[in-house]
């Protein structure tokens, strides 16, 4: 995403909300009711939401539940040719663009990660990325999102919904990362940590960017 960072747009603008989630529903229905709960959340404040694309798991909870709420104009999955493709297995005819939303589809993941992030960052104010559960890909969307703000490449909050203790392990890493110098201390909180829907979206209606938060120029070629 080669841009500075910019300001957040008018509040006139709808929010623009990002969800990384697993493409798995998990082994607790917690998962899938954090899903849906985030749906209800940005249903409510009138938000849109910019997600994967897929149709199963927890991707598939979130945008089906939000279509049912808002309609299919507020959301819009990103999904690459390949996993598109792998999606005919369980959607021979495509994915159904009335219950999970307006679909794009992209050439590889980092087109899809550029798309998202730039959707976030036209959006209104409170815009931000949230990462519900989920496996290796959830967790190189949100690492990814978080170095952006850190580098100064987009200026939105992220913050992971803390399931049944789900990211414990990635909070400690931070703090560790934090005690031996590897995160500066000023830097330490760019990822916010909410135990509900609704501390999500009052973490990104309350984000305030790192003084530690590099200011560099990436307009530049």
């Amino acid at each position: 995403m080669a841009s500075t960072s910019p300001k957040p747009n008018s509040s006139t603008k709808r929010p623009v909300i990002a969800v990384f989630c697993g493409s798995s529903e998990g082994t607790s229905s917690a998962h899938r009711e954090a899903a849906r709960s985030i749906a209800h959340v940005l249903h409510d404040i009138n938000a849109k939401l910019v997600y994967g694309g897929g149709s199963g798991g927890l991707m598939g909870e979130l945008g089906s539940t939000m279509v049912s709420l808002s309609g299919p104009d507020s959301v819009h999955g990103i999904i690459p040719t390949a996993l598109k493709e792998f999606e005919q297995q369980y959607n021979p005819g495509g994915i159904d663009e009335a219950r999970y939303g307006r679909m794009t589809e992209v050439a590889n993941m980092h087109v899809r990660k550029d798309m998202m992030a730039k959707e976030v960052v036209e959006g209104g104010e409170g815009s931000g990325f949230i990462a519900l559960s989920g496996g290796f890909g959830t967790m190189e969307e949100l690492m990814e999102m978080t170095t952006w703000n850190q580098l100064g490449i987009h200026p939105r909050g992220v913050v992971v919904f803390n399931v049944e203790g789900f990211f414990d392990g990635l909070i400690q890493w931070v703090k560790t990362a934090v005690e031996t110098g590897f995160i500066k201390p000023s830097n330490g909180g760019i990822l916010k940590v909410a135990a509900t829907a609704e501390e999500c979206i009052g973490m990104l209606r309350n984000y305030e960017c790192s003084e530690g938060r590099m200011k560099l120029r990436w307009d530049q070629k």
